[in-house]
């Protein structure tokens, strides 16, 4: 297998979104013949929302929003795995180019709009792929769907979902569809939150079986918003919260060509906004709710600091397009 370091810069010479989808068709086609090779670094189980997670690293959504190379990407030693976002139907996301390298500053800015095929194709293809670990399906509205009615994507996606997913996450946060940050405010989230709480409760009698619901938030929350937030979480008994998605700000990268580009910032730059949001969601939530930690993880020490600073799983994402697959196995010694 070729060096990380060897392919990055043949990547980076390739439009980033190209490369994105080179990559996730090059982890599928090799995994069918046995690459890469299997990483499994003993790493320590966490229980979180009834689920054992064999490792606290976990594959962020956004990566493979479709679920085409979740059996590639399992090789890499995650200890989950979350698709997504996907929304009810296929729509295309917003027009290229929509994603941008800042290099020198290890971060991403991205404005994809939530482009999938929809959950219909993703349950469709989950079937044939071996990975048997923890699989989170990560839900979105349809960006045609009145921010009034968006309540009724999120119950299409969780029912859709439920069957197949071992835990679901609710993405109200992404900056790429209009108004869709306005379900984070106190009236709307707690309808929000009351409907699928309901509807998982029926769904959890009508198959036999539980599965958790995750909130994924923004990093540009103010400390009142936090904890409404926080008590929305706990008085609707979800499951876990993912703290957090990317910022709009553009705070440590403002001297890039690209920095001005529209769009979520995510990257190196994130972290302390992101970690931020977790050391004040763990003061509120006083343990009541789980906290998934993502946002500028570039190195074992930084995801160790996500766990100390009250988070008990860690994602990754762009940190894997700057440091490759080995970050993985980094990661999960660091918080061992």
């Amino acid at each position: 297998m070729i060096p990380y370091n060897i392919l990055r810069p043949l990547l980076f010479r390739l439009d980033p979104e190209c490369a994105h989808e080179l990559t996730l068709k090059s982890l599928s086609f090799g995994n069918s013949l046995g690459f890469p090779p299997q990483i499994s670094p003993a790493g320590r189980p966490v229980s979180v929302m009834g689920l054992t997670f064999p490792n606290p690293i976990g594959l962020a959504a956004g990566l493979d929003k479709n679920g085409t190379a979740i059996d590639g990407l399992s090789r890499l030693g995650f200890g989950s795995i979350e698709v997504g976002t996907v929304t009810p139907r296929p729509q295309p996301g917003n027009p290229k180019p929509r994603i941008f390298r800042l290099t020198q500053q290890q971060a991403i800015i991205n404005r994809m709009g939530f482009n999938n095929e929809g959950i219909d194709v993703l349950l469709a293809r989950l079937p044939a792929m071996r990975y048997q670990g923890i699989l989170g399906i990560n839900i979105g509205k349809n960006v045609d769907t009145p921010i009034e009615n968006a309540t009724d994507d999120y119950l299409i996606g969780l029912e859709k979902a439920f069957p197949a997913a071992s835990y679901i996450t609710i993405n109200i946060s992404s900056p790429n569809t209009k108004n869709l940050r306005q379900l984070q405010g106190e009236s709307e989230l707690d309808a929000l939150l009351a409907a699928l709480k309901a509807r998982q409760n029926s769904l959890t009698d009508q198959h036999g079986r539980y599965v958790p619901l995750a909130l994924k938030i923004a990093p540009d929350l103010d400390p009142g918003q936090i904890t409404h937030i926080a008590d929305a979480l706990r008085r609707h008994r979800i499951d876990a919260v993912i703290a957090t998605n990317t910022t709009l700000g553009r705070e440590g990268v403002e001297a890039s060509p690209v920095a001005n580009e529209t769009g979520g910032l995510s990257g190196a730059p994130l972290f302390e906004k992101s970690t931020a949001v977790v050391r004040a969601l763990a003061r509120a939530l006083a343990g009541e709710v789980p906290i998934i930690a993502a946002g500028g993880v570039t190195s074992g020490a930084r995801a160790r600091e996500k766990i100390e600073a009250g988070a008990v799983l860690v994602q990754l994402y762009s940190g894997l397009i700057y440091r490759g697959p080995s970050l993985v196995a980094e990661c999960i010694s660091a918080t061992r």
